[in-house]
């Protein structure tokens, strides 16, 4: 299979979509991987590197898209991206349809074969390539958070951990998953004072057995999550409908009751957010303030640590990218039903049902 990888031109993107070691095992492979100059300058892979493993250097994203069967991606195609698919596309990436109904109906329009990393699931139901980036995101919610909470920053002018004579900051983690349970980490180990909200008492006697004292854990009730916030220097939300838009847990009317200078960092918004005051933000222009509470809400956090984040979604989505080459995709996706739950578009149908009821779509199974 020709397999290709644009150049990602989301606001300061600079991951890419196959490392030179992933280039390197589908050409082992007997594929053929084209990649636009310059795709991974950007955290230190040149041209060179890929060329020694065997890429071919294509001087535009436009000849990638040609060239190639395969687009393998980091973040969802943007416009001028998706007026370059075609039928006989697969485009292997994130997409999170469920806010972003333009993306879906381009990605329809252009018939393209359309698999998102944040539907692909493990035997055990969890979501293996969305995985790498909530680890990361969830770790950088604590650094981002602790530093907007500085004065200099707008902030309530608090340190996490406090200090001996001064009780350290609340944090309020909405959501025991992947993204909660590393915020928590992070939170942890800076002394802070955490609290995991989640409405699976399973995972709230999990996450009691894996932190013991350290942590707290609370139902995540409507009237919970409003004290929780109200009491909170810092609020992250990290709650996931796979496939769907997030649940709006954070009410305006919740934020007027948030202490002037207080941080809400909001790792679902590339769901849609799960805060009501919550848009959209890039690393250019990552914060907003509503009724004084600082929002962080950048769609691609984990770009801001792009080299790790790369080589950590490389690790995760390579066997899925070899599977795919080597089979094709209808063949692969035949033999492994949880790489077919990543199928949101094609044939101009929309294919995963949490994505069509999230956009008010007709859902179509293959």
């Amino acid at each position: 299979m020709r397999v290709g990888v644009p150049k990602e031109i989301k606001n300061h993107e600079y991951r890419v979509g196959l490392t030179p070691a992933s280039v390197a095992e589908l050409i082992a492979a007997g594929h053929e991987v084209f990649v636009e100059t310059k795709a991974g300058t950007g955290i230190d892979f040149s041209d060179a590197a890929y060329e020694k493993v065997g890429a071919k250097i294509l001087p535009t994203a436009a000849d990638v898209f040609a060239q190639s069967d395969m687009i393998v991606k980091v973040k969802e195609p943007q416009p001028q991206e998706i007026a370059m698919l075609e039928p006989r596309h697969l485009l292997f990436t994130y997409l999170h349809l469920a806010a972003d109904k333009p993306q879906a109906e381009g990605l329809m329009k252009s018939g393209a074969t359309c698999i998102a990393y944040e539907t692909v699931t493990s035997r055990s139901g969890a979501l293996p390539l969305l995985k790498p980036m909530s680890e990361v995101a969830g770790r950088m919610s604590i650094q981002v958070g602790a530093h907007y909470l500085e004065k200099e920053q707008g902030g309530r002018g608090v340190l996490l951990g406090g200090v001996p004579g001064v009780a350290p900051a609340k944090v309020a983690i909405l959501g025991g998953g992947v993204a909660g349970i590393n915020a928590a980490q992070m939170a942890t180990g800076q002394r802070a004072d955490v609290t995991i909200y989640d409405i699976n008492n399973d995972r709230l006697a999990e996450l009691d057995m894996h932190f013991g004292s350290q942590i707290k854990t609370a139902f995540a009730s409507k009237a919970a999550i409003a004290q929780a916030v109200q009491e909170a220097e810092l609020v992250i939300g990290a709650v996931l409908v796979p496939g769907a838009a997030a649940p709006k847990l954070v009410t305006r009317d919740m934020l007027k009751t948030m202490k002037r200078g207080s941080v809400l960092v909001d790792i679902a918004i590339d769901q849609g957010g799960c805060f009501e005051t919550s848009k959209p933000t890039t690393h250019a222009d990552p914060v907003y303030t509503i009724d004084g509470v600082i929002h962080y809400c950048v769609a691609n956090m984990p770009g801001a640590v792009a080299r790790t984040s790369a080589f950590a979604l490389n690790n995760a989505t390579l066997p899925f990218a070899l599977k795919l080459a080597n089979l094709g995709a209808e063949a692969a996706m035949a033999e492994d039903p949880h790489l077919a739950n990543g199928l949101n578009v094609s044939g101009g149908k929309i294919r995963h049902d949490a994505v069509a009821e999230a956009l008010d779509l007709a859902f179509e199974p293959v």
